[in-house]
């Protein structure tokens, strides 16, 4: 199998390429990402002269370049989760979400279409769905309501795979996920941002009255899903992918504190976000019962993992936020 990922410098990205590479020596795993300021090759530093996997600097809406690439390296399997992911970064500007959410899934999709690729799996997120009240689950059947440019541009991009799928046969799958935590994520979301100022004595921006719930996942876990996804998931289906941890934003945040010794005196609360979604939460019981998937990391030992990860890689994440990380830091928490 040869793998197209795209975005694989990123948070999510990286963490699938380093797990397919791993595990799949005979399989080829072509990294595309255009580097924008959350792509970050020292992610992937520990590939490097790894025989199986190659790395291209590239937009997936420059359908020339991505045409050929496939073409060139024999591509037979598109991941696609090369996306502007920020949900405050789109309520600043949504026209990057929509050019390459949207318009790059559509370069893949036409590609996928013309070039006869075999499989293309369509990662895509929770925000879709929009609010959840205090009870019930995300099912692979809730209707889309998303509430932000980016939630809306992730909607767009779902319904053209699927458009796709049904009306040219591209054989397209899509996965919804909860929030990701793990290694390598960029310290403008929530737990590397706080572990981060923590660790600083810096203050803890907390949105609103911090009773947002997010369900959070393990990103290896997530890896698993879509390995699981990309082998044996039925084509034309959603897959959703969530952890079973739901949290309060301030629960996670004062669980974070404790884990770093730090007084939650730290945590100040900011004016909430636009829009801000009050409750995610998936159920994920069509990829455990068809898949045989489910979550392997318990919060409690992943959160442990990801403070002394963080803790242990400083200087990763003590150059990221440097530059232009800092401008936007201030217009977002002042």
């Amino acid at each position: 199998m040869n793998i197209l990922i795209t975005g694989g410098a990123g948070f999510i990205g990286s963490n699938l390429v380093w797990y397919f590479v791993k595990k799949y020596p005979s399989y080829r795993v072509v990294n595309l990402d255009k580097l924008t300021y959350a792509g970050n090759l020292e992610n992937l530093e520990g590939l490097k002269g790894a025989r199986n996997y190659v790395f291209v600097k590239g937009d997936i809406c420059d359908r020339e370049m991505v045409g050929q690439l496939v073409r060139d390296q024999g591509i037979d399997t598109i991941v696609n989760l090369a996306a502007e992911s920020h949900v405050d970064r789109s309520i600043m500007g949504a026209a990057e979400f929509i050019q390459t959410n949207v318009g790059g899934t559509n370069v893949l999709l036409e590609i996928a279409k013309d070039l006869g690729i075999q499989r293309y799996v369509q990662i895509s997120t929770d925000e879709v769905y929009g609010s959840l009240g205090p009870n019930g689950y995300f099912t692979e059947t809730t209707p889309l309501h998303p509430n932000s440019p980016y939630a809306a541009s992730k909607a767009s991009a779902d319904l053209l795979v699927f458009a796709y799928q049904h009306t040219f046969g591209v054989p397209a799958v899509v996965t919804r996920c909860s929030n990701n935590y793990g290694p390598y994520q960029f310290p403008e979301k929530l737990i590397p941002l706080m572990i981060a100022n923590a660790s600083n004595d810096k203050q803890l921006p907390v949105y609103g009255d911090g009773m947002n719930v997010r369900d959070w996942l393990h990103v290896r876990d997530h890896c698993a899903a879509i390995d699981a996804v990309l082998h044996r998931g039925r084509i034309g289906q959603i897959y959703n992918i969530g952890g079973n941890n739901e949290k309060h934003n301030l629960e996670l945040v004062r669980l974070l504190l404790r884990h770093l010794g730090k007084s939650e005196s730290l945590i100040t609360f900011v004016k909430d976000r636009l829009g801000h979604d009050r409750r995610y939460a998936i159920d994920s019981s069509k990829i455990q019962q068809e898949l045989g998937w489910t979550p392997s990391y318990t919060f409690e030992q992943g959160i442990e993992e990801t403070v002394k990860w963080y803790l242990a890689n400083r200087p990763w994440w003590e150059r990221i936020i440097s530059g232009e990380y800092r401008e936007y830091y201030r217009k977002m928490y002042g």
